[in-house]
């Protein structure tokens, strides 16, 4: 009885010692886990503690080393200890891309290092990428990844935009001109140029694409000969039409093999969102590589249908639909709309087509949209039509690759606390907690005291 009871004993030991051994070796794989594995989850509500889509897509897209390069000194007058600033935001996109290099040079120490470099800021960053260069004096994610997808862009495009008679302008503050839509380009890495046919001989051959932004004015018949030479040679267009007149452009839509429907689109389904009747809302799009993975609104107002005949020229396709309950009104925006069969179009109505064929070897392109409203400065921020129109101009200079979701600007989010709230705080950690635990404490000696 006395052996099975060692015999027990010692049984009883070595299960014990193997479950101790086999415990301190999850513990210790546990820790090598830990340690070789980094996960996070960002709880904010504006996600300011992560990357987003957009900004992890170029960083996938940016094969080689970028190297940053902040030249700050220890202490900001502002921002305090800036290079710890910056180093926690680098962080963010050094986790998804390794290879992205962050290196602080102290302007004071040594000047000409900034001097050579220009930075003019305390806290600029240098961003380098295959012998491409950026200056950031911002920190935040919407400008940091502008800045890469500047220098992502392989070559400048030039933009030429159309000038001279009335059109929308890239420049421009009015609310009908394109000019926060041009700074987004220019944002993104693209150069733009007013082009009047008036003045030039011809459009500029280094010219990646042309713009035609609704012109108030007729064209001259040698300005219409230009651009339907410009057309002839293979150039790239973006054309924006509105429901007034061509403006002496029916031959350019003639050569395009287009049918610009007179009227304008009525979408009831506007409406029901409590927007205008008249403005038509993306949501159909066709299979191209600009609306692939686009799933998102965009807004057209006072839109015109873009009807083509299928032809051996050129390979149409449909790039947006819009009012499928809707129709093509023909009465003037100030007549009550009701549908007529005998006069008016039914939808579902197409609002942008993409036109490609093959000149000299080489692919041309051509996007048509009904609307110059909906890149204007009144209404480029409706639904997702900065998007939309920046990758119309990315595919149209064959950057495909580029095509993606603009970066947003991160919304923060302050906790403001008032004095009564931060008393209450200090007397709840202070006080009140601790002296729960000392009171914890001293009961439970007393009643071990007792028991004994």
């Amino acid at each position: 009885m006395m052996q099975a009871s060692k015999k027990f004993r010692f049984q009883l030991k070595v299960q014990q010692s193997i479950f101790v051994v086999l415990l301190l070796s999850l513990f210790a794989l546990l820790g090598y886990w830990a340690f070789e594995t980094r996960k996070q989850w960002d709880v904010s509500q504006s996600g300011r503690n992560s990357l987003s889509p957009t900004s992890i897509e170029i960083l996938k897209k940016m094969e080689d080393p970028v190297q940053v390069t902040v030249y700050a000194t220890e202490q900001h007058v502002q921002l305090g200890d800036i290079r710890e600033i910056i180093h926690n935001f680098v962080q963010l996109y050094q986790r998804v891309k390794p290879d992205l290099s962050l290196t602080f040079i102290d302007p004071t120490e040594h000047p000409n290092l900034a001097k050579e470099a220009g930075v003019k800021v305390n806290g600029e960053m240098v961003i380098n990428f295959q012998q491409r260069q950026a200056h950031l004096t911002t920190i935040n994610e919407q400008a940091f990844t502008q800045a890469l997808m500047r220098l992502a862009r392989p070559e400048e495009k030039l933009i030429m935009a159309l000038s001279g008679h009335g059109e929308r302008s890239l420049e421009g503050v009015a609310n009908y001109d394109l000019g926060d839509f041009g700074q987004q380009l220019r944002m993104n890495g693209f150069v733009s140029q007013p082009l009047n046919l008036a003045v030039v001989s011809n459009i500029p051959a280094n010219a990646s694409m042309l713009l035609i932004a609704s012109p108030q004015t007729d064209l001259l018949p040698g300005e219409v000969d230009k651009l339907l030479d410009y057309i002839d040679a293979g150039g790239n267009l973006l054309w924006l039409v509105d429901q007034e007149s061509l403006k002496g452009l029916l031959p350019l839509t003639e050569k395009l093999r287009l049918i610009l429907t007179p009227g304008f689109v009525i979408d009831p389904q506007a409406e029901q969102l409590k927007a205008p009747i008249t403005f038509a809302l993306g949501i159909n799009y066709g299979q191209h590589e600009i609306t692939r993975g686009f799933d998102y609104i965009t807004v057209f107002p006072f839109a015109r249908q873009i009807a083509f005949n299928e032809n051996e020229q050129w390979r149409t396709l449909p790039l947006v639909e819009v009012a499928q309950n809707g129709w093509v009104e023909k009465n003037p925006l100030d007549k009550a709309f009701v549908f007529d069969p005998d006069e008016d179009v039914a939808g579902p109505v197409t609002v942008a087509v993409a036109l490609t064929r093959y000149v000299n070897d080489r692919e041309q392109r051509v996007i048509v949209v009904g609307s110059g409203h909906f890149l204007a400065n009144t209404y480029l921020g409706n639904g997702n039509n900065l998007d939309f129109g920046i990758n119309l101009v990315n595919w149209l200079v064959g950057d495909e690759a580029m095509i993606t979701i603009q970066p947003r600007a991160t919304q923060d989010s302050y906790l403001v606390l008032g004095e009564t709230a931060l008393t209450a705080i200090v007397i709840v950690f202070l006080f009140f907690l601790p002296g729960i635990f000392v009171l914890s404490g001293v009961v439970i000696w007393w009643r071990r005291r007792s028991v004994k």
